[in-house]
């Protein structure tokens, strides 16, 4: 079997039963479960929710997005191997630990397979909440060009790219086009500050102005026990996003939980501690194949300019990278996932295949037509 077998690139067109379409984002596809199939799973596993509260099987596949494009390698390679099990994995993991320092819960109620979560459906708060510990990326480019004020915050003189910022800073920003509200543009990923939250919270999906103060706590305490976590494996925390929702437990009772998925290489930046000591910046995320791409074009200027967007999805479809830039992220994922989780991460030999045969036998969810 080839490396490319092993690689889920597709997971949209898996035999799950649903009456509704299959929601494909970059890298998780999501399938909404029937209504007695849901109230089914829910009596017979015992999840905490409401007996008819709707589930879904996510499914997180192992391609790569960056700077808003779907990449591929040579070899039919789409993907990179262990991605999917590792970005699970970590996610797992620190939820496990939120919920362990009586934090919140999740939105995951089972992971059948090491791509695969099931979850019950919540109310998202509509915005992406950034937490940033240290200054680099797009802040230190804002702040390079004289920026000092962000989301409502004021940043002080004399800052030095990758240095650690006085005190954690949460810069949140819109999580899709939020309309109608006064001074926040109608768009997606727009920077706002916590007056814009407090002026018109229930247009970001707060329940009342006392949950601003949640979210933030949430944000504050989760990113403090990553931190110190990944501080005992010798790993700086640098900059996360947290996304919120609510839902209702057996009880009734509705809370805000974590939702999403949390500190994984693809939503923060890990650096090694050891090099940064010694002033360098070695990462562990994402961040290093960003990187590799604005080396590897002779314009990077096409995937920073968002005016230059169709330029960018051909370079994407256009261009096979080298295998051997897909084999270092796959290195860079399982080897932070094994640090994190202190666990082997197994590559699957036909993911597609077994997630059908568990999700079949275990759950009785696959459509036999």
């Amino acid at each position: 079997m080839s490396l490319a077998d092993k690689v889920l690139a597709v997971n949209n067109d898996l035999p799950i039963r649903t009456d509704l379409p299959i929601h494909s984002g970059k890298v998780r596809s999501v399938y909404w479960l029937t209504d007695t199939d849901s109230q089914r799973l829910i009596k017979e596993k015992g999840y905490d929710v409401e007996s008819n509260a709707p589930l879904a099987i996510m499914v997180i596949s192992d391609r790569i997005s960056a700077f808003d494009c779907i990449w591929h390698g040579e070899g039919g390679l789409h993907g990179i191997p262990g991605k999917g099990a590792a970005l699970n994995a970590i996610s797992n993991h620190w939820f496990n630990l939120f919920r362990q320092h009586g934090l919140a819960d999740s939105h995951i109620l089972d992971t059948p397979h090491p791509l695969v979560w099931i979850v019950q459906k919540a109310q998202p708060v509509m915005i992406e909440a950034i937490g940033r510990q240290y200054i680099t990326g797009s802040m230190w480019r804002a702040y390079g060009k004289g920026e000092r004020e962000f989301c409502g915050i004021r940043l002080p003189e004399g800052l030095e790219k990758d240095q650690q910022l006085p005190e954690l800073l949460i810069t949140p920003s819109t999580k899709g086009v939020l309309k109608g509200i006064p001074g926040v543009p109608e768009a997606d990923d727009v920077n706002i500050s916590r007056k814009d939250l407090e002026d018109n919270y229930t247009a970001f999906n707060f329940r009342n102005p006392g949950d601003i103060d949640r979210y933030e706590t949430l944000l504050r305490e989760g990113f403090r026990v990553i931190s110190q976590s990944l501080a005992s494996l010798d790993q700086v925390f640098v900059d996360t996003k947290f996304e919120f929702g609510y839902v209702t437990d057996a009880g009734g009772q509705e809370q805000l939980i974590y939702m999403d998925e949390v500190g994984t290489p693809d939503s923060s930046r890990i650096w090694d501690g050891e090099a940064y000591r010694h002033g360098q910046v070695i990462e562990n995320s994402k961040e290093s194949f960003r990187q590799f791409l604005l080396n590897h074009f002779p314009d990077p200027d096409i995937l920073l300019n968002k005016e230059r967007m169709p330029e960018r999805e051909a370079l994407a479809r256009d261009h096979a990278l080298p295998q051997s830039a897909f084999m270092d992220l796959s290195r860079t994922y399982t080897g932070i996932a094994e640090k994190i989780t202190g666990k082997s991460l197994g590559l699957s030999e036909n993911p597609k295949a077994e997630i059908i045969e568990i999700l079949d036998n275990e759950y009785g969810l696959i459509d036999s037509k």
